[in-house]
């Protein structure tokens, strides 16, 4: 699937080190997917330079196609387990 990234999302991710080939992996290979109205957040564990994160992206399904809205990384996956 093509996703368009917002110009908010390339600054969050450039800001916090994370690659688009990264973003577009959770989005393949989600271990989650929470769904909210028409937001849908991709999370799954990743190994960035020997620490594992938790890569959130979060998308508007509504727009076609799809908009990747913003990108972050977490290490506290407790937090998102639910």
């Amino acid at each position: 699937m093509n996703y368009i990234f917002s110009q908010h999302a390339l600054e969050q991710m450039k800001r916090r080190n994370i690659e688009q080939s990264q973003v577009f992996q959770v989005l393949k290979y989600p271990d989650k997917i929470i769904k909210q109205e028409n937001i849908s957040i991709y999370q799954a564990s990743v190994d960035l330079s020997g620490n594992y994160y938790l890569l959130r992206v979060f998308v508007n399904t509504e727009k076609q196609p799809p908009l990747i809205i913003t990108v972050y990384k977490t290490s506290k996956f407790s937090k998102y387990e639910n």
